[in-house]
């Protein structure tokens, strides 16, 4: 019986310099998608993704849409190499989303890279008008964080794997949230470095701001499904997509309720699109043994097209 294949694309903190470059120097499809997101955003975003420095990568409004190219042209390869596999669903980790709602056809890539750009200076903008923080809960279930998130003023960011939740809010009440986390039957907290408070009520004016972007852009049905962080379910309607991107902005990122929602598909091969490994890691927590890739580069690519054929 042949495998249902599974996309996850990258979050915000996988990017590396470099990202894609030995797949523009190696496949014409890649220096071609990287060159189209250049005069499409009328700036040399390539040259950022490849050469840095890392300080200029990590900006929200360059790391954004670079993730957002690189899972793209990931895609575009692999499909290349491996043929028009069948996919059984796809679902993208906060910005990643966006990345999957591309790949779906949700939107084409242009509108999709605009979008993501935009989202990435608003996001920008509410960090630099906020002090915010954000903080991993390790080994504590989704109860015992909501309590102290609460017992904080703080907001639950995102649930990413059996024992592993993320806070944010403002940067004084994350860190007496942290303080807290042992009353709370928490293992181990510890502050993330990050430029602001994501997911959280302090990102209200991007997610008044995107709002009123996502009227304005053209959606489609997607042509397979792609499942939403706040829901952990699929969206089907431009309506809907519309609002559960919105609502990404503020709302908890519900990854768990996304794997398992990809599972209960049918999907039992999963392909990570994007540098770090990072999904990869949080599907092995949540499925012993999952059977699960990471492509980044050229080798991984060719071996995951190997194992598709």
């Amino acid at each position: 019986m042949s495998e249902k294949v599974a996309l996850l694309f990258a979050g915000q903190g996988a990017q590396t310099v470099g990202m894609g470059r030995d797949l523009a120097e190696q496949f014409p499809t890649a220096a071609e998608l990287f060159q189209q997101a250049d005069e499409v955003l009328e700036r040399k975003l390539s040259e950022i993704a490849w050469h840095g420095p890392i300080e200029e990568l990590t900006k929200t409004s360059n790391c954004q849409p670079a993730l957002f190219v690189h899972g793209l042209v990931c895609l575009s390869i692999l499909r290349e190499l491996g043929g028009e596999f069948p996919i059984g669903g796809a679902a993208g980790l906060s910005l990643g989303e966006m990345t999957a709602h591309a790949a779906a056809g949700t939107f084409d890539f242009a509108t999709g890279l605009k979008l993501v750009q935009r989202r990435g200076e608003l996001m920008d903008e509410a960090c630099s008008a906020t002090n915010g923080a954000m903080a991993a809960m390790i080994g504590a279930d989704e109860s015992a964080v909501r309590a102290l998130a609460a017992d904080a003023d703080v907001d639950v960011a995102n649930i990413n794997a059996p024992g592993q939740i993320v806070i944010s809010g403002e940067k004084a009440k994350v860190e007496i949230a942290v303080g807290l986390a042992k009353e709370h039957g928490i293992r181990r907290a510890m502050l993330l470095s990050v430029a602001g408070a994501y997911h959280s009520r302090l990102m209200e004016s991007a997610y008044e701001k995107l709002g009123a972007v996502l009227l304005h852009v053209p959606v489609q049905p997607p042509r397979f499904p792609v499942i939403s962080n706040v829901t952990g379910a699929e969206v089907k309607t431009p309506i809907e997509i519309r609002r559960t991107l919105q609502d990404q902005v503020t709302g908890t990122v519900r990854w768990l309720d996304c794997i398992e929602r990809l599972a209960g598909l049918g999907c039992d091969f999963f392909v990570e699109l994007g540098p770090g490994g990072v999904l990869a890691g949080l599907l092995r927590r949540t499925f012993k043994g999952a059977n699960v890739i990471s492509v980044a580069d050229a080798d991984s690519l060719r071996k995951c097209a190997e194992r598709l054929l």
